[in-house]
């Protein structure tokens, strides 16, 4: 999702090996390290994972 923190997470299970496959795609195209760390605070204090990221960012 353009303009968005999401995150895509795929896990497969390699049964033979005994191990999991873990892959993600991120949209951070719009995000910056300030962004993300106003997210992971707001993740932190439990208060509402957008609060203070209402604009929506644009890469060229």
């Amino acid at each position: 999702m353009v303009g968005s923190n999401h995150v895509t997470i795929q896990v497969a299970l390699d049964e033979h090996a005994g191990r999991a496959i873990i892959c993600s795609a991120s949209d951070n195209l719009v995000k910056g390290t300030v962004s993300g760390a106003v997210q992971s605070m707001n993740l932190a204090l439990g208060i509402e994972e957008t609060l203070g990221l209402n604009l929506l960012g644009v890469a060229p």
